[in-house]
Formats: structure tokens, sequence, C-alpha cells
């Protein structure tokens, strides 16, 4: 049996994605800050996140992410940015840097990264959260050209407007103009996206590395 690690396995898009791997036979462990889940731990401590005794895990989702601060670039407080990196770059980073050595040593494994279509349109009023989905694109090319002939394959989701708890606190005028952006009229479910992401974790993807997937009913133009 397989075992897959979530991060932010607690709620949103992490919820559901330990859902519907569970449902294909996976063993699932939820990583979150929040009560409730398998391992407690933050993402953003390279300490804790090296600490982890988990076991060998064969599939990561990289799915913990906060928004961060709203407003003008030049309005923003720097530890707000900071904290948004924190979480969303550096987060991924510990988490890849701590299991991808031995995914590489069994040969097979699977890292999917929730990166935003935010990383490639650029929000206005959420460029710390836009600028730091960006790194977490390149950071997913880069791995997945460093990881090409290893059996390891890494992929990133780049989701439109997607019905969270996150989302929920995000700045309503913000909100709405990036919901109106999407051709489908409408913002995505969790489990849509957890689709995807069982996809990109199983056998049945196998010349695919470094590369952005879009699901953003139909806002994403290259």
């Amino acid at each position: 049996m397989r075992t897959a690690l979530v991060t932010g396995g607690m709620s949103g898009l992490g919820a559901a994605a330990a859902a519907r791997l569970a449902a294909d036979g996976i063993r699932v462990i939820r990583l979150d800050i929040a009560a409730g889940a398998d391992v407690v731990a933050d993402v953003t401590s390279t300490e804790a996140v090296r600490a982890l005794d988990v076991g060998p895990v064969d599939i990561l989702v990289n799915s913990a992410g906060i928004i961060g601060p709203a407003g003008p670039l030049w309005e923003l407080p720097p530890d707000g940015w900071d904290r948004t990196f924190a979480v969303n770059v550096r987060g991924t980073f510990n988490l890849c840097q701590a299991f991808v050595p031995g995914m590489i040593e069994r040969g097979w494994g699977r890292v999917i990264n929730m990166a935003s279509i935010s990383g490639k349109d650029g929000n206005p009023n959420m460029s710390a959260y836009s600028a730091s989905k960006a790194a977490v694109i390149a950071l997913t090319k880069s791995l997945g050209k460093e990881l090409a002939t290893t059996g390891v394959l890494v992929n990133a989701i780049a989701p439109a407007v997607i019905e969270t708890p996150m989302n929920a606190s995000t700045d309503p005028a913000a909100l709405a103009h990036i919901t109106s952006l999407i051709p489908m009229k409408r913002v995505g479910q969790p489990e849509e996206v957890a689709e995807l992401i069982a996809w990109l974790a199983s056998d049945r993807v196998t010349f695919s590395t470094g590369a952005v997937y879009d699901i953003s009913g139909g806002r994403a133009t290259y």
C-alpha cells in the first residue's frame, strides 16, 4: 500500500485530496496545524518537518497555503509578505527536501504542488499570494527537471477560485473580481480539484513532470 502525505489536510483542497486518495486505497497522512490532524506540524519550520516520523512517503501533496495580505503592493506589511512566502513557498520546499530523497531511493514517487492561476496571471491587490504561487510553479518546473530520470514525477496544479475556507476569508472585492474572470461563471469545487490530484498521484501518469495543470473553468489562457 502506498502512503500519501497531504499538507493542509484538514480543510479545503487538502481535505478533499485526502478523501479522494483514501478512496483509491492509499494510506493518507493529513498534516496540518489544526487540531485533529494525523500529524500536527508547521510546514514553515524546517526543524519540525525534518523531525516528522511518518515512515516512507510515496505521494506528497503540498496543499498548505494562505492568501496573505490584500491591497496595493506599496501598502502591504512586510511581515505579511514574508509569512505568505513562508507558508506557500518555504513550506513546499521543506516538505520536498524532507521526502523526495526517499522517493529517489525507492525509484517511484509523485509530488503534487498546489499553485494557482494567480501565479500565472497575477491578481490585483493579491501580489504576495500571486508572487508566492509563481514561485511554486518555478520550483515545480526546476524540481521536475532534476528528477526526470528517477521515477519521481513533480507537477503543479493551478486552480482558479475554489470554494474553500481559505477563499471565504479573501477580500470580497478581490474575490468578486477574480470570480468574474471565469468563463464558466462559477467557482470550482474542492472535489473537482481532488480528481486531478488523484490522477497525478497515480501510475496512469508516466510522461509528465514539471508541468502545470490548469483547472480554472476556462480562465487560463496559457
